[in-house]
Order: C-alpha cells, then sequence, then structure tokens
C-alpha cells in the first residue's frame, strides 16, 4: 500500500491514476528509488486501481538494477513484464535476480517469458505436462538401433517436413533487433498451426519451444527478452512431435553483417555436415562420421565439440544410435538401411571444451568464442542415404555458398 510518510511535492505531481494533484508515494518505489512522477498518488483507492499494472514497475526496475550493475549493455531488451523471470536449474525455478557466474564470453542471459500454451487437441509426448520422459529412458532403443518400419519411416517423412518448414519460418524472421523468444513464438506457432506438438518444451523441463543459441553458445540455448545484434550468429534448433514421431533440425543463421571468421565459422560447420552425410549407406561404421567431421573442423583450424552427439530418433526423442562427431570416437555399430538418427556437429572457433550456464542447459565454449552448428535427421537406404530434413525449394536463401555455382 501507499504510505502517507512519503509526502511529495502536489506543486509539481499528479496522481498517476487520475492525473489530480498528488501527496501520497508507492512505498516500494521510494525503496526502490524510481522516478516520484511514476509513483505519485492522490489516495490509497486510485493506488490500488493502479496496482495491476503498478507493481511492474517495481520488478523493471530490480532487473535494470541488477542488469546495470552485472552486465554492462544488457538493456538490449524488449520490455518487460513482471511474468519475465531468468531461468535456473534446468528450467525448474524461476527468479528475478540476475544469476552470478564466471562468463565466459560477452553473452548474458536475459529473462524469459512465461510458458507457451499447447491447445487441447494436439497429440503430446509423456514430458509435456510432468517434465519428465517415461517412456525413453526405459525403452530397448537405447541399447538396440531400431530398424522402422515402412509405416514409421512415411511418418518421419512427414513429421520432418513439418519441421524443416517451421525452421524455415523461424529463417525469415532473423535480424537485428529481433529477439529469441520472438524466434521461439514463430516455432511454437507454427508448430501448433500444423497439428504437432514442439518437442523441447518441458522435456526435461526445458521451458521453451525451441533452442536459440547465439555466438559463443554451442547448445540449448534458452529463448529470452535480448535482441539480436548486427554481427551476431544464431542457431535455432527445432524438433516437432507429429504423428507420433520426432524430426529433429538445427541451422546456424547470420545476424546482419557479420565478420569474417565467423562467416568461416558457419560456412565450416555446414560443410562437415555435409561431408559426413556424404559417407552414410549400410555397412559404414558410425565412429567414421567423427572422423570425417574432425578431419574438415582441424584443416580450417576449428575444433569439434565432445560434450553432445548426434542421436538415434523416431518415436523416441533421443535412443541409439549415439554419434559422436570428434575423431577417433568409440562409436559403436555400423549403420543398417532402415535406421535413423540425426548429425548435429558443433564446430568452435577456439577450444572444444564447454562450460555450463546457471540455467542448467545453455552450453557455451570455454574460451568465450564462438560456436557454430547444423543438423539433419536421415534415413539410411538400401543405396545410401536420405535427408528427410533437408532443404526444400521454398527454404530462404540464406547461404551464400549454396548460390556458387
Amino acid at each position: 500500500m501507499a504510505s502517507e510518510s512519503g509526502v511529495v511535492d502536489t506543486n509539481t505531481l499528479s496522481c498517476v491514476n487520475c492525473g489530480k494533484p498528488a501527496n501520497l508515494q508507492c512505498p516500494k518505489c521510494v525503496e526502490l528509488k524510481h522516478p516520484r512522477e511514476g509513483s505519485a498518488f492522490c489516495t490509497q483507492e486510485c493506488f490500488k486501481s493502479s496496482w495491476s499494472s503498478h507493481k511492474s514497475l517495481h520488478l523493471k526496475a530490480k532487473l535494470s538494477s541488477s542488469l546495470g550493475t552485472v552486465a554492462p549493455g544488457h538493456q538490449n531488451s524488449v520490455s518487460l513484464g513482471e511474468d519475465w523471470l531468468y531461468c535456473l536449474k534446468g528450467g525448474r525455478t524461476r527468479t528475478p535476480t540476475f544469476p552470478h557466474f564466471d562468463w565466459t564470453g560477452t553473452l548474458r542471459p536475459y529473462p524469459i517469458s512465461s510458458k507457451r500454451i499447447v491447445p487441447a487437441h494436439i497429440d503430446k509426448p509423456d514430458w509435456a505436462d510432468g517434465g519428465t520422459p517415461i517412456v525413453e529412458p526405459n525403452s530397448d532403443f537405447q541399447r538396440v538401433v531400431e530398424i522402422k518400419s515402412p509405416d514409421l519411416i512415411q511418418r518421419m517423412r512427414e513429421t520432418c517436413r513439418i519441421a524443416r518448414e517451421v525452421l524455415d519460418a523461424a529463417a525469415r524472421i532473423i535480424q537485428p533487433g529481433v529477439t529469441t523468444d520472438e524466434i521461439d513464438r514463430v516455432v511454437h506457432e507454427a508448430t501448433i498451426a500444423a497439428g504437432g506438438y514442439p518437442s523441447p518444451l518441458n522435456y526435461h523441463f526445458f521451458p521453451k519451444s525451441c533452442c536459440t543459441s547465439v555466438n559463443e553458445v554451442i547448445c540449448h540455448g534458452i529463448p529470452d527478452a535480448r535482441k539480436l545484434e548486427d554481427g551476431d550468429i544464431v542457431n535455432v534448433d527445432v524438433t516437432v512431435y507429429y504423428k507420433g514421431v520426432h524430426g529433429d533440425l538445427n541451422e546456424t543463421y547470420f545476424v546482419g553483417n557479420v565478420d569474417e571468421e565467423s562467416r568461416q565459422l558457419v560456412k565450416c560447420t555446414y560443410e562437415c555436415l555435409e561431408k559426413a552425410i556424404s559417407i552414410v549407406k549400410p555397412g559404414v561404421r558410425f565412429r567414421e562420421i567423427g572422423d570425417v567431421i574432425n578431419r574438415h573442423a582441424s584443416m580450417s583450424g576449428f575444433s569439434v565439440v565432445k560434450s553432445y552427439c548426434g542421436h538415434g530418433i523416431g518415436e523416441l526423442f533421443h535412443c541409439a544410435p549415439n554419434i559422436p562427431h570428434y575423431g577417433r570416437n568409440k562409436a559403436v555399430g555400423v549403420m543398417k538401411a532402415g535406421q535413423t538418427f540425426t548429425i548435429e556437429p558443433m564446430i568452435n572457433a577456439g577450444v572444444w571444451r564447454d562450460r555450463m550456464w546457471p540455467d542448467g542447459w545453455t552450453a557455451v565454449t570455454a574460451d568465450g568464442k564462438r560456436s557454430a552448428q547444423f543438423e539433419h535427421t536421415l534415413l539410411v537406404t538400401e543405396t545410401g542415404v536420405e535427408v528427410l530434413s533437408g532443404r526444400l525449394p521454398t527454404s530462404p536463401n540464406v547461404f551464400p555458398w549454396l548460390n556458387s555455382s
């Protein structure tokens, strides 16, 4: 409530609610040293009637204070309401307080919006409500690589096509000034419109419908209130659940005018994925994928992340096989027709090692240098490979190297 002990000058201040001369001030605004012009009221009644909108100023003031002292230049965000909070503990906790961490680069977390709604008619995976996968960790396909039936393969084609169209929709809005939360909104709405569920949403409590990994973020970045800046690179990772199966892909995009080293990093990562896909066919050992990727990345002066791998996919989001992207790995198994899995190399400009942000999801480079990633969902065929999540004729023209003959 407003306190009469905070008397203000009635000759200069007007009530926020009705415009009449004001002689009361919100005590919380006094504590936060908020400008008096936005916290003066003529009566308790006016204060009470304005409370629902006025209280959002308190959170904004707290956020501005913490951001200004911990992260210079951190005000690059949308105007926030009190439902925008920082993510902690793998998505299980929210806080208005900026987290403390020995940041490796210049990027900082921003508050995230509340969880997006999924309509009741959408078919959902078993973690949608409780946050914990039930079938996936206990499946035999965590140990045995599934050979997909023709029906399941066809469903995966449909799902991967939707996932591709969703990712393309996200790519079209990427430009300086757009927040990663807005990218998440586009992904969420496009997925729902197609009849699908955004697989990452509430998967082990992940709070958003896609991953957006900016600059030094390797993977699993959480969409938030930060506006993309000219010169950034951003990876958008989309997975769709539709007709009981998942389709997974990601791409790294340029934001405005990007420096040459970052351009070379993104192009090299794209090439690493293409070279890895080119060897996929029955009889090839899974461990050979990492050798191909590591060779190309090393020749370009970059390093390959070892902490995160490609994976089997189908009715389960993550399952066997495990696909390391680094060389001289010990992956077990040989490719067979009917298998589906992802290849998703993460390539760093500096060292390969990573660190985890306090949110429990965002993996960043240990030295703060940039990282890029590309991913496809693949089907091993009798004669080679089918890229289930491949680019379409309608996909946006965002990669300059694809235009060269």
